[in-house]
């Protein structure tokens, strides 16, 4: 078994089984507009999620998340409309992924505020070797009336009694535009299970008749980005699962963190504030770089240099990724604050827990 299939291993055995929950009510007016087209908020997230590898292996989380660092539209009203890619260029690393709840810390649509547009930002499944930033549009005044009075609905109350899904739903990253070119982000209402979008809301999202109007590679931006290029959009802290949940790992210390001659890159990641109180070790990309020269060597005398981890139950909120830019093992796992243990896989295929300090972080977490 490999090192990836036993990360498989660990998640499956934390995973929680989802429920159904029951659906909300439906708007009939966007009802009487929805047209059948594929949905945006569920099937192709998924898909392209698969296709562009965000993380390692089965540690993969395509829903966790909740406010990013920045994000455009967190305030109404934001100039005239350009792109996708423009607006948004930190939601390009998350592929315009949107946790409801994050979606629903928008500013809510107000009556002075008529669209006259829709905008869906998103990624597309590849074709050949391309995954594509994709920008579709929709101006039909039904379908645009019908979206705009489910989003200045309030928030469904929640019920105690409902059994809800673990998991968050996404949501598309939407923009509206006015008829003078002007944009915002609306608030999304949520449902009674504050992790999903209310039926009426997903109906109208689906009646909007979207046409693409523009396209771009996703490697064309990333090689504009070096800094982020390499590094998966989302991570799981392993050093958090295998405290939890592997039984084998034991603290210790690391002898020899990498081979000779490995490049290595390293890639840190932010934990939403949700999901470490929901106890998910899920982490949206932060910065990442290839380590050379004395960084890299500083980074590894200190690995090698660690002691056998403290006791500690303590959630990180940021944490590294140091792996070959080959995508094999060995790998370490860095928390850079909370308990700040790392993880990191010894002889035997052993997971070996050590113990980080203030120097260690100082010398990953810089861009």
């Amino acid at each position: 078994m490999t090192r990836e299939d036993e990360d498989i291993r660990l998640l499956l055995t934390n995973a929680v089984p989802p429920l159904t929950p029951p659906p909300d009510r439906v708007v009939e007016v966007a009802r009487r507009v929805r047209r059948h087209r594929q949905r945006l908020i569920g099937s192709t997230a998924l898909a392209v999620a698969v296709a562009v590898g965000l993380g390692v292996g089965g540690a993969q989380i395509l829903t966790g998340g909740n406010r990013a660092p920045s994000m455009a539209g967190d305030s109404g009203g934001q100039g005239q409309w350009t792109s996708c890619v423009e607006a948004a260029p930190e939601m390009v690393t998350r592929g315009f992924m949107v946790p409801t709840e994050e979606a629903a810390a928008l500013p809510r649509l107000g009556d002075d505020f008529v669209p006259a547009a829709a905008v869906i930002c998103g990624l597309e499944p590849p074709v050949g070797k391309d995954v594509m930033v994709t920008e579709r549009r929709s101006d039909d005044v039904a379908a645009l009336t019908a979206l705009a009075a489910v989003l200045r609905l309030p928030d469904a109350q929640t019920n105690p009694d409902l059994a809800c899904r673990a998991d968050l739903q996404i949501a598309p990253w939407l923009a509206l535009v006015d008829a003078e070119g002007r944009w915002i982000r609306p608030g999304i209402p949520l449902a009674s299970c504050h992790n999903h979008l209310p039926d009426a809301v997903s109906e109208a999202l689906d009646a909007l008749p979207l046409t693409t109007v523009a396209t771009r590679p996703l490697a064309e931006i990333e090689s504009a980005r070096p800094d982020m290029a390499g590094c998966g959009q989302r991570w799981v802290d392993m050093a958090e699962v295998a405290t939890m949940a592997d039984h084998d790992a034991r603290p210790g210390t690391l002898r020899s963190p990498f081979l000779a001659g490995q490049t290595v890159r390293l890639c840190v990641y932010d934990v939403p504030r949700s999901d470490q109180e929901n106890g998910k070790a899920a982490g949206v990309l932060a910065h990442g770089t290839v380590l050379r020269g004395d960084r890299r060597a500083a980074i590894e005398h200190a690995l090698g240099a660690s002691e056998p981890a403290n006791p500690c139950n303590a959630r990180a909120s940021r944490f590294a990724v140091l792996r070959p830019i080959t995508g094999s093992d060995p790998r370490a796992y860095v928390e850079l604050d909370g308990c700040r243990r790392i993880t990191a896989v010894a002889a035997g295929h052993r997971r070996v827990i050590a113990q980080g300090d203030a120097a260690l972080i100082e010398l990953i977490d810089k861009p």
